[in-house]
């Protein structure tokens, strides 16, 4: 498929951003919080679930709000009416320049007030002549340079509640201004282009991205580009806690990184961007504990261990392997030892003394906060941990193996013997459960995180493995695997992990399916999450039965996980004609 100029979307969805940029323009304001105007959106440092709106974006015009349709793409956002227009368009990620005519646009304060701790104050620059915006929230000064047309302050200088705003182009001429986020103080703005020459940069780069990315993309894939902007525009630049480039989980209010998604998205761009690919895989491992343990999540200010996630990363680091294949000697070793120091984390400091088998805290720890394999009682030995730790002694084996110490891969290997035998003692003869750490009490066994030890493809003794597999047809609705079956009386609609389908959970079933040679089921399960999301997009997770997008609407591994199922399916029909027309191989 040839290049795209650009990708349309719903900004009201997604975020209008770019690489690098902490920044973005959005009506989404707080928590579940959506505003009627679009809104500067700042995620550093803030203090309302890490992002805070810096200023209101009001087409204007003769002193007043104007109506105006509002369109975005992944070059330019634009408010338009019958009179006139608005344009944006990021020129770099800290600088968000923007023209119309004969419309104009107000910049109002959107803090409630100005105190002592809070709030943004407005004040004239006179090293420069530009008004400046300085804000608590995010310890940063946004500046406007007006670089075409007139320009009205209210409230430069003003202290405690009062009006702060800036119109530029009100009276209907033609107009164009720029703002930048900086720490400090800045020389004044010298532009090295035009507008129309950044839309033109704005739209090659994320052409180029795209390219990359999703090359593979064709008439059967129509959401490939649109999730990889979702990806794109969520990509941060290393700052704070983030020592690398990294990809948030979203740039709604989820501005984070969990240490699990993360591994998600690093598959997405494995092939396309392996730097990047590897980055998003390493970054927890940057604050990795003396006892081993992962961070539960990371931000631009905030770095949170009262929970874990998932040990999934050997598991990944097997699945990216075939997509990075030029990782040198250095690398593997410095993989190597993190992931040894994780699974040590779960086998030394999560196993009760005399267990076999390591044990959640919270459901948290999971990554399914609420299900219900944790409504018996919180502190379990689940079977998805388990498997996932088998598969991770096995990656561990494998990296001894090809670093020439036969003695430590004999060591994991023995090890993952030992903990796949403790694994079979959570089947009960026709599904897994789990157990608590404290009691031994079997918990309920409909939650689809128990058949998550599908992962072990082949591993699996063949009846248990078949056994999972029919009871996937109990969760499998047209699109996809619920996380709770829709006939379980625990069903909730809009209840999180106790029913709606989630992008990972779809992942981890269809590629332990695939392993265990369900193929079939494989490519039904990724069939129906396409369509999924080529239908509702990218939320954090969606209405089993309705296919209805929930929650955050711009989910970084929901899109990653798109890209990972629509590229294999490309791949698989390639490998397919090629193998019907004589040739070996597709790839």
């Amino acid at each position: 498929m040839p290049s795209l100029s650009a990708v349309e979307f719903d900004v009201r969805a997604i975020p209008f951003s770019t690489r690098g940029a902490w920044l973005n323009i959005s009506p989404v304001v707080g928590l579940h919080e959506y505003a009627d105007d679009l809104h500067l959106v700042a995620h550093r440092n803030g203090h309302r679930n890490g992002l805070t709106p810096v200023v209101r974006l009001l087409p204007w015009r003769g002193g007043a709000q104007a109506p105006a349709t509002t369109t975005a793409t992944s070059s330019v956002l634009s408010w338009r009416d019958e009179q006139g227009y608005v344009e944006a368009v990021f020129d770099g990620p800290e600088l968000v320049r923007l023209r119309g005519s004969g419309l104009g646009l107000r910049l109002d304060d959107a803090a409630p007030g100005l105190t002592p701790f809070s709030g943004t104050y407005l004040y004239l620059d006179p090293a420069t002549g530009d008004h400046v915006l300085t804000s608590y929230e995010t310890g940063l000064r946004y500046r406007v340079t007006v670089l075409t047309g007139h320009c009205e302050a209210v409230g430069a200088g003003a202290l405690g509640k009062a009006r702060r705003a800036l119109t530029v182009g009100g009276n209907g001429e033609a107009w164009e201004m720029a703002v930048e986020e900086f720490r400090t103080s800045r020389a004044p703005l010298v532009l090295a282009s035009t507008f129309d020459e950044a839309v033109e940069a704005a739209t090659a780069g994320f052409s180029t991205y795209v390219d990359r990315v999703a090359p593979w993309r064709d008439d059967s894939t129509p959401a490939a580009a649109l999730a990889a902007y979702v990806l794109w525009s969520a990509t941060v630049a290393p700052e704070g806690f983030l020592r690398r480039e990294s990809v948030l989980m979203s740039m709604h209010w989820m501005d984070k990184l969990w240490s699990w998604d993360h591994c998600f998205n690093a598959l997405a761009l494995a092939s396309g961007e392996p730097e990047l690919a590897l980055d998003q895989f390493l970054a927890p491992f940057d604050h990795q504990t003396d006892e081993g343990a992962l961070p539960d999540s990371i931000s631009h200010s905030e770095l949170l261990y009262n929970y874990v996630k998932p040990p999934i990363h050997g598991w990944t680091f097997e699945e990216l392997r075939p997509l990075l294949p030029s990782l040198d000697e250095q690398v593997l070793v410095q993989v190597r030892d993190r992931l040894a120091a994780w699974t040590r984390f779960w086998l030394d400091h999560r196993r009760a003394p005399g267990r076999a088998l390591p044990y959640y805290q919270h459901g948290n720890d999971s990554g399914w906060d609420n299900s219900t394999t944790f409504d018996a009682d919180r502190v379990i030995e689940s079977p998805d941990l388990a498997a996932f730790l088998v598969v991770q002694l096995d990656v561990l084996a494998d990296l001894e193996e090809q670093l020439g110490d036969a003695a430590a891969a004999a060591d994991w290997r023995d090890e993952s013997e030992r903990l796949l035998d403790a694994l079979m003692t959570l089947w009960d003869g026709a599904a897994f459960v789990a157990r608590s750490a404290n009691t031994g009490e079997a918990s309920s066994a409909s939650s689809l995180l128990n058949l998550l030890p599908l992962v072990l493809g082949e591993r699996l003794p063949d009846d248990v493995r078949s056994a999972l597999a029919r009871r996937l047809g109990d969760h499998l609705t047209a699109w996809g695997p619920a996380t709770e079956p829709p006939t379980s009386p625990h069903y909730e609609p809009d209840g999180y992990w106790r029913g709606p389908i989630w992008a990972p959970s779809t992942v981890l079933i269809e590629n332990g399916l695939r392993r265990g040679g369900d193929v079939e089921i494989a490519d039904d399960v990724s069939a129906r999450f396409r369509r999924l999301c080529e239908t509702s997009g990218f939320a954090e997770n969606f209405d089993a039965l309705t296919g209805e997008g929930l929650r955050d609407r711009a989910y970084t591994w929901t899109a990653s996980a798109y890209l990972r199922l629509a590229a294999a399916s490309v791949q698989a029909k390639a490998f397919d004609v090629g193998a019907s027309s004589g040739r070996t191989s597709a790839r």
